[in-house]
């Protein structure tokens, strides 16, 4: 059967805020210029929003520019900031930074804390209300390109493919969208823009990208314990040696949205960010606040955390990065979302003029990178690259120190005197061998504030085909129990927040790499932090992976 295909100006991959935003401008202009411009977006989830998890405290300065009327028309995103905390945890005690002396880009004040899925799904209502054409459940598993190697558009999987490859009686072609630019607004470690990476070289003289894993919970909480639109930000306990933090959010309807996140930098491979965080909720400072309420949601994904050095190049002949697929996360605000919406619209703007003198996509788009550099996404993550970094070069504690100095010193407009940038290494290279490391004890789960990974696994609504080939795929079958084994005692089954990867038939001495590809959320970990790089993580079948509520 042939691949049927479908003919657009712009085709989009992804419906989180930068692919959303970047088609509600589309519209909008073309709607102002009075001409024609067909939109498209692809999401391989099940509905949008369904695979978007953040925790989130959103700077509105995005949406303000693309919807400025966006607060009178019931998006979701309705909670103000009211409180604003910094905790310094010890394993007993905190202290509370006082407000003044953080720097003044850490305030919250004027931002919104809600579920950035459902601000997510509203978008999508707008952008087709504009005219722009939404497909949830479409998983993008190629890129196109024409005969000169520029991007002509993408195709989705096919659908009813058996593990052993053959076709099922539900055999569904994957279909081909053309279109004259394509976006990939994939969000972290997107597996179409891995390949675009090395076709066009991308990464070429930039940093490499690093990253953390974020974990976060859903709580329904005592109503005489909620305090809508309180934000509280927490360092140290139980991390030592290791950058990271929790969040907690007191959002609407009595609602918690309570995370973890552990730089994926981390030298100990018995290093576990799940029960880090498990371990994190029984804080005295944290515990009461979960005691009587309920869990209702769990789920995980990767974080840029690159910053301004590891941008790659944005552009090349028919196709454009937006959004996280670039890494625009400003790391020290935990912001991101503001950035990808702006990044969209840049992008939607230089697609519009060029399709308005008639060019087909075979080009470059770039107004694009030269109007981001000239944007305050570019001002604001220049102020905070040494940031991140800087804990790696010193150390958690003189990193932090180090990090607070140089903000306060961009916030003060005295950047000039920190002129220097601090380079950024792969994740996976600062992995040491097990032996080097002491192994970390755990403390079992008591089912009520802490859980184990499978029960939380349950909570995400994660859900694959199970007879599809997997998506979770290994570049060389006998690495794991050949190398990561012996050296590393298989990281993975520790780094990944759902329970896939698992050593079986070690008692029979016949040690192998089980895979639970059906449990996967869809966090990126494995194909950031595996030491051997050798976990190859596509798409699985659309529709598939995780639906989040409320996340």
């Amino acid at each position: 059967m042939e691949r049927e295909a479908m003919e657009f100006d712009v085709v989009i991959v992804g419906a989180g805020p930068a692919g959303l935003a970047a088609a509600i401008r589309l519209r909008q202009l073309a709607e102002k210029e009075g001409r024609d411009v067909s939109v498209c977006v692809l999401e391989k989830g099940s509905e949008v929003g369904a695979h978007i998890l953040s925790g989130a405290v959103v700077d509105p300065v995005g949406l303000d520019e693309l919807i400025p009327d966006w607060r009178d028309k019931d998006c979701p995103m309705s909670t103000p900031v009211s409180a604003n905390h910094h905790w310094f945890l010890g394993e007993s005690k905190k202290i509370d930074m006082p407000h003044f002396l953080l720097p003044p880009l850490m305030n919250n004040k004027g931002c919104y804390t809600g579920s950035l899925g459902n601000m997510c799904r509203w978008l999508a209502e707008q952008a087709e209300a504009l005219g722009v054409e939404v497909y949830p459940g479409f998983a993008v598993s190629e890129v196109l390109y024409d005969e000169n190697g520029a991007v002509r558009g993408v195709a989705t999987g096919d659908m009813g493919i058996a593990k052993d490859g053959s076709k099922k009686a539900s055999y569904e072609p994957g279909m081909e969208l053309h279109a004259k630019y394509t976006f990939f607004a994939e969000g972290v470690r997107g597996s179409l823009t891995k390949g675009l990476f090395e076709k066009f070289n991308l990464r070429d003289g930039v940093d490499p990208q690093t990253f953390a894993i974020g974990i976060k919970e859903l709580w329904e909480i005592d109503p005489a314990k909620h305090q809508p639109g309180t934000v509280i930000h927490t360092q140290g306990w139980p991390l030592t040696d290791v950058a990271g933090g929790g969040f907690i959010y007191h959002q609407e309807n009595n609602q918690l949205a309570i995370g973890f996140v552990v730089a994926l930098d981390y030298a100990n491979p018995h290093l576990y960010p799940f029960e880090e965080m498990q371990r994190w909720k029984t804080h005295p400072a944290i515990r009461p606040l979960l005691e009587g309420g309920r869990r209702i949601s769990y789920g995980a994904r990767a974080i840029n955390e690159g910053g301004l050095q590891s941008v790659p190049k944005l552009v090349f002949p028919g196709g454009a990065l937006i959004g996280c697929s670039a890494g625009f996360v400003n790391v020290p605000r935990i912001k991101g979302s503001h950035t990808a919406i702006k990044t969209g619209m840049l992008a939607a703007e230089a697609a519009f003029a060029a399709l308005g003198e008639g060019r087909e996509g075979k080009d470059e788009l770039s107004a694009y990178p030269e109007a981001v550099r000239a944007s305050w996404v570019w001002d604001e993550l220049k102020q905070v690259r040494n940031a991140r970094p800087a804990l790696a070069k010193f150390g958690i504690t003189l990193g932090t120190l180090y990090s607070g100095l140089d903000l306060w010193l961009n916030s003060l407009k005295l950047g000039f005197l920190v002129p220097w940038t601090f380079k950024n290494h792969a994740d996976h290279s600062a992995t040491r061998p097990a032996k080097e490391c002491e192994k970390i004890t755990y403390p079992k789960p008591d089912g009520v504030i802490t859980f184990d990974r499978l029960s939380s696994v349950f909570l995400s609504n994660t859900n694959h085909e199970e007879d599809q080939p997997s998506h979770l795929q290994l570049k060389d079958p006998e690495v794991p129990i050949k190398i990561n084994l012996p050296i590393y005692d298989a990281p993975e089954q520790r780094y990944c927040p759902a329970g896939v990867y698992e050593i079986v038939g070690r008692e029979e001495g016949k040690p192998k790499l089980q895979i639970n590809a059906q449990n996967c959320v869809h966090c990126k970990t494995c194909d950031i932090k595996d030491p051997t790089q050798n976990i190859n993580w596509v798409v699985p079948e659309g529709g598939g992976g995780p639906n989040y509520p409320n996340m």
